[in-house]
């Protein structure tokens, strides 16, 4: 009796799995971004790089992201050299993967939208080692329908990380198109 109740519950399970409901509808990002970060207890750095994202639709107006981006640059960090500090200046790379929940309503040929993410981040210094945190954004933005299917986005986020035992607040601005599907 155990059993047969048992494969009745995997059936079923698996139909409901089969028949949930796959997002029909979203878009693809992939654009400039500009970043400005405090990697380094030192300074600011401004960097460029890349931004690329997937949205798929779970309701009109709520989509699942997964946002990843690429930054690219140089700045001063701390150097111990007794009896003052020093500085050297090193190029580094960051990369963040986030994913969670844009919430956005069309209102004619704009659609403003507003998102919260969370995931990861991993930093590459040159000279200097790499660590890998964990990473969270707020932001959001807004998409200008150029055709049906084509858009321009412009979008903001503060994004925060928390590299080699240090907290980072960051700013990243992106632009660039937006196709819908």
């Amino acid at each position: 009796m155990q059993k047969t109740g048992l494969i009745v519950f995997a059936v079923l399970l698996f139909a409901g799995l089969a028949s949930a409901q796959v997002p029909t509808s979203g878009n693809v990002f992939f654009g400039y971004s500009y970043y400005n970060t405090d990697l380094s207890s030192i300074d600011r750095a401004n960097t460029n790089g890349w931004e690329a994202s997937l949205e798929g639709k779970v309701l009109p107006w709520v989509g699942i992201v997964a946002d990843f981006d690429g930054h690219y640059g140089s700045q001063n960090f701390p150097a111990p050299c007794p009896p003052v500090v020093c500085s050297f200046n090193a190029n580094f790379s960051e990369h963040n993967f986030l994913f969670g929940p844009r919430v956005g309503v069309p209102v004619g040929k704009f659609r403003p939208f507003a998102e919260a993410m969370f995931g990861g981040g991993h930093v590459n210094v040159s000279g200097g080692g790499s660590d890998t945190s964990f990473a969270t954004a707020l932001g959001g933005g807004i998409d200008y329908r150029i055709i049906r299917a084509v858009a321009w986005r412009f979008q903001g986020d503060y994004v925060q990380t928390r590299f080699f035992g240090t907290t980072q607040n960051n700013v990243r601005i992106s632009t660039g198109i937006v196709l819908r599907f």
